[in-house]
């Protein structure tokens, strides 16, 4: 966890381009966008990925989805998609549960 990016950002160690924040999460901007518009759920709490999710993280996931709902509505997003990259062959690059927020087409 000391060298993980998104705890550093979380800790405000390191810069980032943030849209909101709450005592579980943070959403800021990805620096390698994907889509037209594409921010980042980071949960405050270090869980490598979705598969080392327990059932007591069940309402931290569940934040982060609403939080995305919020901030979509904020960055005034018609439509969007949410995705939870996996492991390596699921597209995960940082070991850090996060979920993308990609809009913005037309």
């Amino acid at each position: 966890m000391d060298d993980c990016i998104f705890c550093k950002i979380v800790k405000k160690e390191i810069p980032a381009e943030m849209l909101q924040e709450t005592p579980e999460a943070v959403i800021i901007r990805d620096i390698h966008p994907s889509a037209p518009v594409h921010y980042l759920v980071v949960s405050k709490k270090h869980i490598p990925s979705i598969k080392e999710v327990e059932h007591e993280n069940e309402a931290l996931i569940g934040h982060l989805v609403h939080e995305a709902k919020i901030a979509a509505e904020k960055l005034g997003l018609k439509g969007y998609k949410l995705v939870f990259n996996v492991g390596r062959e699921g597209g995960q690059v940082i070991d850090h549960v996060h979920l993308h927020i990609l809009g913005g087409w037309k």
